[in-house]
């Protein structure tokens, strides 16, 4: 599990899709664009980027739903955990706060440092990349026993250098 239930979403959508298994709780990358609205395009993808650069899409938000994929055939999506089935549409935190274990390893951050993108959907209190450019949000707690932390993300970051 990746995150737990004490949250505040103030800002969430479900305008992209998701083409891999994921766990949530990490922070999603836009992959490719739809045109318009696209609210319900395919084209419209978010991703865990592998490795962020200064040349990577931008940070789109906290990723609230598991990615399975699973043989419906022989069994349903438990919605009780919030899953979707490889393919579909997800819902992406845009601003709120959650407690979420995607902390970098061996990453022991403190209340109010900056929060970024690392790879994988992971969240760091170190830029890998210069100007802050992946910035999502802040730290709001230290790192409690089992690796669990309060993060506020608040994206779009329009304070982020392009």
């Amino acid at each position: 599990m990746a995150l737990k239930g004490n949250r505040v979403e103030t800002i969430s959508e479900i305008s992209f899709f998701m083409n891999e298994v994921a766990e949530r709780g990490g922070i999603v990358c836009m992959s490719t664009a739809g045109s318009g609205a696209a609210l319900d395009q395919s084209a419209a993808l978010v991703t865990y980027a592998a490795a962020p650069t200064s040349g990577s899409p931008k940070a789109m938000g906290m990723l609230m739903n598991d990615m399975v994929n699973i043989d419906q055939t022989r069994q349903h999506i438990n919605w009780h955990k919030d899953e979707m089935q490889k393919g579909g549409k997800v819902r992406i935190m845009r601003e709120g706060w959650a407690v979420t274990d995607m902390i970098y390893p061996g990453v022991t951050p403190t209340a109010g440092q900056i929060a970024y993108v690392a790879h994988s959907g992971y969240i760091s209190n170190d830029s890998i990349i210069p100007n802050g450019q992946l910035e999502v949000g802040f730290f709001d707690s230290v790192k409690d026993e089992d690796g669990y932390a309060r993060v506020y993300v608040k994206l779009p970051n329009i304070n982020a250098h392009v």
